[in-house]
């Protein structure tokens, strides 16, 4: 009789965790878009992907928040976009797509849902 228990972290929102090469996405839609940047990357159009890409929230010298979206995407002409696969929309996490925005306005900001 095995006497261990098995702990896994759920999904608030029963999303399942999905592999996808050698890494795992917290949903299956997030898995599969990433998939979808690959064939875009071999296609010449993208030169650089990022997972999980931290960007610091900092206002007038005072730490905020971290956000770690998603995608970093560098297109083949230098193009930053920042590509975040969506399914629920919390009120923390609306704050802090609208504080990038306007913390970073040089970039490109694509929702994904």
């Amino acid at each position: 009789m095995n006497n261990h228990k098995t702990y896994f972290k759920r999904n608030k929102f029963n999303a399942k965790s999905t592999k996808y090469g050698d890494r795992y996405y917290d949903s299956k839609l997030e898995a599969s878009y990433a998939m979808e940047l690959d064939w875009r990357k071999k296609a010449g159009e993208i030169k650089d992907i990022v997972p999980q890409y931290k960007i610091s929230l900092d206002v007038n010298d005072v730490h905020i928040a971290n956000y770690f979206m998603d995608f970093k995407v560098v297109l083949s002409d230098g193009t930053i976009e920042m590509h975040e696969v969506k399914g629920a929309e919390l009120p923390l996490w609306r704050m802090k797509w609208r504080l990038s925005k306007a913390l970073y306005p040089d970039w490109k900001f694509i929702l994904i849902k």
